[in-house]
C-alpha cells in the first residue's frame, strides 16, 4: 500500500511525522505513513489535526481509504491553507477518542468469546458498541453475559498483534467469526488480534486498533439485547456499570 499503516503495529502512537504525497478530491490528504486509522470493520476513522512547520493546525474530520484502497487519506476541514506535496508535518490523532474506540473494539472481541456465535454485523462507538449474532431462538440473560465479560476484562489478559499467511488462514477457517465478511486477501498476509498468552482466549483477523491488555477496557456491560430477525440478536455494549 502507498501509505505505511503505522497504527497497525502501534495503536498507541498518537503523534508522528509524515510527508504529504498528494491531495485528492474533497480535500483528502495522502501521506507516506499514517498513525490515523481509516474507517473499516465497523470502526470509524480517526480524527485529530495536522501540524505544519509554522505551527498552523489543519483539522482532520475523518480518515478513510482511497477509492482503490491503495492509500490512506485524511479528510480535512474547509477554510484552511493546506500543506504542499512533499511537506513534512506532524500528525496528531485525537487520543481521547481513539482510546475510547480501542477499549470498545477490544471489548467487542471479548463478547464474541462469551457468545461464540456467527457475527453478522458490528459497530464500534466511543460510548456504545454493538454486535449482531446469528443466534437461535433462545433467551439470553444480559446480566449473565456481563458477568462473564467482566471476568475476562478483570483477568487482564494481554492483547497482541501477529501476522499469518493467507495459507495459514485457509488452514484455520474457524479464526473468521464473521458470517458475511471475509478478511481482505491478496497482500500475502493477514493481521490477527490475539487475546491471552499465545491467543488462548481469542484470535481473529482484524485491522482495527486495540488496547494492550484487557483491564484497560474498564467497567462495561450489556445494556440491551434486541431481536432483529428470526435468529438475529443485537447485543449493545456500553461503558460503565449496568443501571440498577
Amino acid at each position: 500500500m502507498e501509505t505505511e499503516a503505522v497504527y497497525s503495529e502501534d495503536s498507541y502512537l498518537s503523534t508522528m511525522e509524515a510527508r504529504l504525497v498528494r491531495i485528492e478530491s474533497e480535500r483528502a490528504l495522502v501521506f507516506d505513513r499514517s498513525n490515523f486509522f481509516p474507517a473499516g470493520g465497523g470502526q470509524p476513522g480517526d480524527q485529530g489535526f495536522i501540524e505544519r512547520p509554522d505551527g498552523t493546525q489543519v483539522p482532520v474530520l475523518d480518515t478513510r481509504y482511497t477509492e482503490d484502497r491503495s492509500a490512506i487519506a485524511l479528510v480535512v476541514g474547509e477554510g484552511v491553507t493546506l500543506p504542499e506535496p512533499g511537506e513534512m508535518v506532524v500528525l496528531h490523532v485525537d487520543w481521547g477518542r481513539r482510546y475510547q474506540l480501542m477499549r470498545m473494539h477490544t471489548a467487542l472481541h471479548l463478547l464474541t468469546v462469551v457468545c461464540p456465535y456467527p457475527v453478522t454485523g458490528a459497530a464500534v462507538g466511543e460510548e456504545e458498541g454493538r454486535i449482531d449474532f446469528d443466534l437461535p431462538e433462545a433467551e439470553t440473560d444480559k446480566a449473565e453475559v456481563t458477568v462473564r465479560l467482566m471476568a475476562l476484562v478483570e483477568a487482564n489478559h494481554p492483547v497482541s498483534i501477529r501476522w499469518i499467511t493467507d495459507e495459514e488462514l485457509d488452514a484455520n477457517p474457524s479464526l473468521v467469526k464473521s458470517a458475511n465478511v471475509r478478511p481482505p486477501r491478496g497482500a500475502g498476509r493477514v493481521r490477527l488480534v490475539a487475546i491471552g498468552a499465545n491467543g488462548e482466549i481469542d484470535s481473529q483477523p482484524c485491522g482495527g486498533t486495540h488496547v494492550s491488555e484487557t483491564q484497560e477496557i474498564g467497567e462495561i456491560h450489556i445494556s440491551k439485547i434486541e431481536k432483529k430477525g428470526k435468529t438475529n440478536r443485537r447485543f449493545r455494549l456500553r461503558f460503565g456499570p449496568a443501571a440498577s
